[in-house]
């Protein structure tokens, strides 16, 4: 389930949590949050960047642990194993 942020619409007619804005773990099927959970003041989504990651073992690594090979481009039509 998607992470969805939301933050007040009207600072003055709403409460910490959603002035400051909140985090809500929600199903893309539910309908659209409208009111904050605490004080039912209307509230907007926000849009941010997904959380993408890194290992920090580096996929090459895992890779070669776990018996694939690289292989390296030298002319056309023609690979060398690298490891």
């Amino acid at each position: 389930m998607p992470i969805y942020e939301y933050q007040a619409k009207d600072e003055d007619k709403s409460c910490k949590h959603c002035v400051d804005g909140f985090e809500l773990m929600r199903k893309m099927s539910d309908a659209p949050l409208e009111a904050c959970p605490e004080c039912a003041a209307p509230v907007t989504k926000l849009i941010s960047a997904p959380a993408v990651g890194r290992s920090e073992s580096g996929l090459d690594d895992r890779a070669k642990s776990a018996g694939f090979h690289k292989l390296e481009r030298r002319d056309k039509g023609t690979y060398e194993k690298k490891y």
